[in-house]
Order: C-alpha cells, then sequence, then structure tokens
C-alpha cells in the first residue's frame, strides 16, 4: 500500500464528504493496527465477488501474477484458487504481509511501495491492485509501475471503492482500534475519469469494467446501509496493454 495525504480531484477533497471526522493515521500505521482484524472486517462482496464476475482474463491462463497491495493475501489466495499459478505480493505494512505469509498464497512477498516495487520488469501476465487506489495522492505512478511490470499482452485488474460511494456514505476507509475506537486511514477520492486517464497515459486501454451494488447481501450484513441500497459501492477495471 502506499501512504498519502488527501488529494484534490476535480476540485473535490474527501474532506468535504467526510461525515466522520475521525482521528486519522498514515496508510502504514492504519494498516498496521488493522492487520490482526483486517480479513474478518472486509466482505467480499466488496471485491472477490467483482473478480467472479470478471469475464476477462482467463485466470486459468495466467503463470505469474503481481498482487499490488497484497495485504493479509485474500486476493492472492482467489488468484491462486481460480487457477493463477504463481503470485508475487507487494505491500508497504509489514503486518499486512505477516498475514500473507501465514495464508501461504504468494511464492514471493515483497515490502516495498506500490508505485516503486522493485520487481522485474515485463515478467507479469497479471497485475493485480485491489482496494488500495483511494490512500493514493495520484493515481498515475500506479498505473505507470504496472505498465512497467506487465509482459507483452499482460492484464491490469483494479479493483477499488467507487468514489460515487465514498461522496454519498461520507465514510473514509477506516478501521476500530484496541480501545474500540474508530481511526481513519489517509483517505482519497479518486473519479472515475481520473482512472481513465492515468490508464490512458500508462498505455493501458479499458478491456472490461464492472460494478458492486448495495443490495439484500449487504443490507443484511450492515442494517444501517439499507438507506444506501441501489448505490454502487466497489468498481473493477480490466486493462490491457497496447
Amino acid at each position: 500500500m502506499f501512504s498519502g495525504g488527501v488529494a484534490i480531484i476535480g476540485g473535490m477533497r474527501f474532506d468535504d464528504f467526510d461525515q466522520r471526522g475521525y482521528p486519522e493515521v498514515d496508510v502504514r500505521t492504519g494498516y498496521g493496527a488493522w492487520a490482526a482484524t483486517y480479513d474478518g472486517s472486509v466482505l467480499d462482496a466488496m471485491d472477490i465477488a467483482l473478480l467472479d464476475r470478471l469475464k476477462e482474463p482467463r485466470w486459468s491462463t495466467v503463470d505469474i501474477a503481481a498482487d499490488l497491495g497484497c495485504g493479509t493475501g485474500r486476493t492472492g489466495a482467489w488468484l491462486r484458487a481460480n487457477g493463477v499459478s504463481t503470485v508475487h505480493g507487494v505491500d508497504l505494512t509489514p503486518e499486512m504481509l505477516d498475514g500473507a505469509r501465514k495464508r501461504g498464497a504468494h511464492a514471493k512477498l515483497v515490502e516495498a511501495d506500490v508505485t516503486a516495487t522493485g520487481l522485474p520488469s515485463g515478467h507479469y501476465q497479471l497485475i493485480t491492485a485491489s482496494l488500495i487506489d483511494e490512500h493514493l495522492d495520484d493515481l498515475a505512478p500506479l498505473y505507470r509501475e504496472a505498465a512497467r511490470l506487465a509482459a507483452p499482452g499482460g492484464t491490469f485488474v483494479l479493483v477499488g471503492y467507487h468514489p460515487q460511494f465514498m461522496m454519498v456514505s461520507g465514510m473514509p476507509t477506516h478501521y476500530t482500534d484496541g480501545d474500540g475506537e474508530s481511526v481513519t486511514i489517509s483517505t482519497n477520492l479518486h473519479l472515475v475519469s481520473a482512472h481513465v486517464s492515468a490508464a490512458l497515459a500508462a498505455g493501458w486501454r479499458l478491456a472490461e469494467m464492472r460494478e458492486a451494488l448495495i443490495d439484500d447481501h449487504w443490507a443484511e450484513a450492515k442494517p444501517k446501509w439499507e438507506r444506501f441500497r441501489g448505490q454502487p459501492i466497489s468498481v473493477a477495471y480490466v486493462w490491457r496493454t497496447g
């Protein structure tokens, strides 16, 4: 993951939408504290369910993938279960990497920034990034790094919070600390157009896009979210080189 402040995107600051006002910490501090309870607080409906809906890539044809912002290894485990032969993971937070190491889905784990991974250029048929883009000041370095890592004909799959949900809910990325208090992890707001602009500038072309909505599953898991029913909560982009 990448440690960043609050970015201005299209004249908007997430601060202008924040309805919680929780104390804020940087990304490495926040995910270090959240790591032990992270898997129990993030629903698969947020990201894994979107991966399940994608028509491409054909996961079982991927020999090697780079999992950027791999966290505790949730995405890496899904990739392996869906036929990806080898996955290398990168994350900024040692505690999250410890979780990924215990899960055992990654052949290699690297502590590094997702925008400067140190992984070899042109090596990966697939690059993934899940639930990390809201922590970036600027999307361009992530898309450029993914392009550097991609083998010819490679694919970049990015899953993130939907900006519309962030604006409507006014809820930053946050966790509950050991004292039961809610803490914000530095959160940015990036419009869909910001993703498209950054991706095109890095040489990517959009191959597929899927959105997940607040539905019965979400309302059952989080009854207070009934008022958000029908709102998009997350989005998946599939980018191709060339």
